[in-house]
């Protein structure tokens, strides 16, 4: 029993070959965009979601489908739009006249890896009735509980140009979100890439090279990653410092923060530079873990002043700040 126990365990080794396969199949279909490729892998592994702000066209709809592919998943988008309602995304009951009862007609939120698009142009009631299903992993439909898939991801995109007729997710739903992540313009090069796969190459089949068994398996392994105790003080002083700046002799950014980070935000930190570690080839987090993701899970945490908007500050700008003043011990 013991052997048939051990033959059953998955080396380390063979889950960091895991990790690379899914980010170089990923990496056949999309061009550049590696840090989105390694945060969403972040949220993956330890079972968070995550939002993800960028213009038009910078294939952040691709990409969440990619994975989806990669990882053998089931994948639905939803278009958040104005007249949405709750019970379009979670499902409802259908009156069924030839049996003479209701069924439950189950909804796009029971899939394993759901992208809401545009989640800001959607009404309140819509977006609390997917943030509840991201918080607890479950949906009711008429009076009775249904348990979402596991894995369950829900990958939220934001268009940062357009405002008008959208509904702007408060702190506290914004909270839930363990990363919000910026996607920028590609490089030179690689939009030289994109341009001649587009005009010159056929689309490759993606192939799936993991499944739900490998991602139950990576995720205690993510949590297995060692993060020693200064880099635990370390963590708990950025997020100490975006609530008491000038105790880190960083007077001037008083004035700026209205409300600092929630006590989640260094959860998701130590959690976010374990599984960015992994993601990484190793089995130890290190302070430039934490600086590397640090942005993704405080910039939508650092509530700013009027005074801060009024000089063009913006959270990425706190953010920095707080990682050049804040010292490792």
């Amino acid at each position: 029993m013991a052997q048939q126990a051990a033959d059953r365990l998955t080396p380390p080794e063979h889950l960091h070959e895991v990790v690379s396969s899914i980010r170089d199949g990923i990496g056949r279909v999309i061009v550049g965009q590696h840090e989105l490729i390694d945060r969403l892998l972040v949220a993956l592994f330890t079972n968070n979601h995550a939002l993800i702000e960028g213009v038009p066209g910078l294939a952040k709809t691709l990409t969440v489908h990619t994975l989806a592919d990669v990882l053998h998943a089931s994948f639905s988008r939803v278009q958040f739009t104005p007249d949405l309602l709750p019970a379009d995304i979670t499902g409802t009951l259908v009156f069924n006249p030839q049996e003479g009862e209701f069924s439950v007609r189950r909804g796009p939120i029971f899939a394993n890896i759901v992208l809401a698009d545009e989640i800001n142009r959607a009404p309140a009631k819509v977006q609390s009735a997917l943030l509840e299903a991201m918080q607890e992993r479950q949906v009711s439909i008429g009076g009775e509980t249904h348990a979402l898939p596991d894995p369950f991801l829900v990958l939220a995109t934001q268009n940062p140009i357009e405002q008008e007729g959208t509904y702007p997710l408060p702190e506290a739903q914004l909270d839930r979100f363990m990363l919000k992540i910026l996607v920028g313009y590609p490089g030179r090069e690689d939009e030289r890439t994109i341009l001649e796969q587009a005009l010159d190459t056929e689309p490759e089949p993606i192939e799936a090279v993991a499944g739900a068994e490998e991602i139950a398996a990576l995720r205690p392994a993510v949590r297995g990653v060692e993060i020693n105790e200064p880099l635990r003080e370390y963590i708990l002083r950025l997020i100490d410092a975006t609530r008491e700046p000038a105790r880190y002799r960083l007077e001037d950014l008083t004035p700026l923060i209205d409300y600092g980070a929630s006590p989640r935000a260094a959860t998701f930190l130590a959690r976010g530079a374990q599984a960015y570690a992994f993601v990484q080839g190793r089995d130890y987090a290190t302070p430039d873990d934490v600086k590397a993701l640090a942005p993704d899970v405080l910039r939508h945490r650092v509530v700013l002043t009027y005074e801060a908007e009024a000089q063009s500050v913006s959270p990425e700008d706190i953010v920095s700040r707080l990682l050049e003043g804040v010292g490792i011990p």
